[in-house]
């Protein structure tokens, strides 16, 4: 019994990760946007990356078109309505921290860059990479304004000139 209250703790404590991360509704939506333009780009690509007879290219190819799917999965799934797991899967993605879907979406853009360095690749896997920086640098979090800046500066300036100070008197 108590594990399942522990259990569900931790599934309400991890609900919603993005705005505790400090993420504004914007840069939310300009990530989503992000996930399904990518998708769309990797879809294309992949789909003229299959049109040869290198299996290299291939393999690149079907990777794009899975990478399109997973994107459009995880970023949009009012684009899989008829997928039944669309939502779960959603969800779950949902509870991830920035960070590790910056991960997540950086490997899966790499991968085919990877297999076949061909421009084909590199250019439809960039907005799908992209995605991934966008979360990255939302999980590094909001820059520190000036003068709480220059205040930590201070400080330890006037550390540093004690420091001086007590070395200087020690000697004497």
């Amino acid at each position: 019994m108590s594990g399942s209250v522990g259990a569900a703790a931790a599934s309400v404590s991890s609900a919603q990760p993005a705005q505790e991360e400090g993420m504004t509704w914007w840069y939310r939506w300009l990530c989503r946007l992000s996930g399904v333009l990518g998708a769309v780009s990797c879809a294309i690509s992949g789909l003229f990356n299959c049109i040869t007879i290198h299996p290299l290219n291939i393999a690149a190819g079907v990777w794009m078109i899975m990478n399109a799917f997973i994107l459009l999965l995880c970023e949009a799934p009012f684009c899989c309505q008829f997928v039944e797991f669309a939502n779960m899967v959603a969800e779950k993605v949902d509870r991830l921290r920035s960070w590790q879907k910056a991960v997540f979406y950086c490997g899966m853009a790499a991968v085919p860059v990877v297999i076949s360095l061909t421009l084909t690749t590199l250019l439809g896997n960039a907005i799908a990479f992209a995605t991934g920086v966008l979360y990255g640098l939302s999980a590094l979090g909001k820059k520190g304004d000036a003068i709480s800046y220059a205040r930590i500066q201070q400080q330890k300036q006037q550390a540093d000139e004690e420091k001086l100070t007590d070395t200087l008197e020690g000697e004497l």
